[in-house]
């Protein structure tokens, strides 16, 4: 084999290393820092003191009779639930036209030393199906209407 035959291959092999460290820089360097748990208020609680800072998905149920809108509009205090546990919630966003007690969400945030779960990022459960009402009446309609109005609280 020839002198500028070996210094080619090794020149290659070098390159190929380079670009292999290169790739898996990108692919696994900083990984943890972006990485988003998915948590239930139970898994939540019993992950103590490692769930304080964490960035956090955070499903269940919204507890009945737990929702508060603040004065302001924009923040809500809430309790997520799995059965087992539940977990005070402060969400600072325009909750979802479908947000209500009894309504499955996955809230995005931190789990906070004073004992509550912010989020600024709400999303609701739902079923993707669309399902076109086979009998349709004109008395269905107060139903519907009645299901897109939200309560009024006393805060």
């Amino acid at each position: 084999m020839s002198q500028e035959r070996k210094r080619r291959r090794l020149l290659a092999v070098v390159a190929l290393l380079i670009a292999g460290g290169v790739m898996a820089y990108l692919a696994f360097g900083g990984i943890g820092e972006n990485l988003v748990y998915y948590w239930s208020p139970t898994e939540l609680r019993e992950a103590g003191p490692r769930a304080f800072g964490a960035s956090v998905r955070l499903g269940g149920l919204v507890e009945p009779g737990s929702i508060d809108r603040q004065a302001d509009g924009l923040t809500m205090r809430f309790a997520v639930t799995d059965g087992e546990a539940s977990v005070p919630v402060v969400a600072e966003t325009v909750p979802p036209a479908m947000f209500r007690e009894g309504i499955g969400v996955v809230v995005e945030g931190t789990m906070l030393r004073d004992g509550h779960f912010q989020t600024q990022r709400l999303m609701v459960k739902h079923d993707n199906q669309y399902r076109a009402p086979e009998d349709f009446k004109p008395e269905d309609m107060k139903e519907l209407m009645k299901s897109l109005q939200f309560e009024e609280t006393g805060t």
